[in-house]
């Protein structure tokens, strides 16, 4: 199956959310009642406040960049507008053109799927010929360690890690320095998922950010913040917390196959202006994969005669 046949599938929840009222503005008099199915399907989908507003002046403006007789159309316009802003080249080209050993930090909060993120990536970067090293820095969760473990053997890849209860810091530390001396081209460190309204786990990771820092200047050159997608608009306070208390660089948004809310990545490029890096829909290797605002938005909105 092909990764746009993948993205299908798994926004197929939101795409029905969506289009369940939007075929009703086809060819029809935008009556009040109409406008107000349309704007609660689209704030259900969770595409947020800011950018329905901005489709429905869209809608009834006779002018301006969004202008069709078609409302679907206005729609697949205004959402390519908003997401292309956060579109990114591939990690492996801004990991090649940066420091070596480039040096990633990943957080977010529990269950969003941080270690299998890295895990993913760490195959996918080994398979493009990067020399990568994963650092188990989340010591709370075990399972944490031993799933990187797991993940070292399969594709190659060392794993640096302490016991489990250990400082997460020294495990970081221990990172740095190997990934220095065995000249890796990238570092995927792991972190505990934390609460990002816990200020006392902040501060830890506060701690793991300086540590990175003070052992090579100028790292993390990527601070990754995992989100769940089923989450919906609680995803964009927790971005806000993070970027605000440790400087996120950009975002991956996991698990949206199992939601009807994936309009929640326009709403985070309209209102946090971070790039996405990756989308997930689903548990294979392949399902993560670098974000695309057109097959993002054509998945969601399929231009064709006849939508299923």
């Amino acid at each position: 199956m092909s990764w746009i046949q993948r993205l299908q599938d798994g926004l197929a929840k939101t795409r029905q959310t969506v289009q369940s009222s939007m075929r009703r503005m086809v060819g029809r008099e935008l009556d009040p009642a109409v406008i107000e199915d349309v704007e609660a399907s689209l704030l259900q989908a969770d595409v947020g406040v800011r950018t329905v507003q901005r489709f429905l002046e869209a809608v009834n403006s006779k002018t301006g960049p969004f202008q069709s007789a078609n409302p679907l159309e206005v729609l697949h316009a205004l959402l390519l507008d908003i997401l292309q802003k956060g579109e990114t080249e591939p990690l492996e080209k801004i990991i090649r053109r940066g420091p070596k050993p480039f040096v990633c930090l990943t957080i977010g909060i529990n269950g969003v799927g941080k270690t299998t993120t890295i895990a993913k990536l760490g195959h996918r970067f080994t398979q493009n010929g990067l020399n990568t090293l994963f650092v188990a820095g989340d010591t709370f969760r075990a399972a944490a360690i031993e799933q990187l473990d797991i993940w070292g053997t399969r594709t190659g890849v060392d794993v640096i890690k302490h016991k489990h209860g250990s400082d997460p810091a020294a495990v970081v530390f221990d990172g740095i320095v190997a990934a220095k001396s065995r000249n890796v081209d990238v570092a995927l460190i792991d972190t505990a998922g934390r609460l990002h309204t816990k200020t006392n786990l902040m501060d830890e990771l506060k701690k793991i950010k300086r540590i990175i820092e003070r052992e090579m200047p100028g790292a993390p050159h990527e601070t990754l913040l995992v989100l769940d997608g089923t989450l919906g608009q609680n995803t964009i306070a927790q971005a806000r917390q993070f970027h605000e208390s440790i400087g996120v660089t950009g975002l991956a948004l996991t698990k949206l196959d199992g939601t009807a809310r994936g309009g929640v990545v326009v709403a985070i490029v309209e209102e946090l202006n971070l790039p996405i890096r990756l989308i997930g829909v689903g548990e294979k290797e392949e399902d993560l994969q670098d974000f695309n605002a057109r097959a993002f938005v054509d998945a969601l909105l399929p231009q064709e005669p006849t939508l299923t």
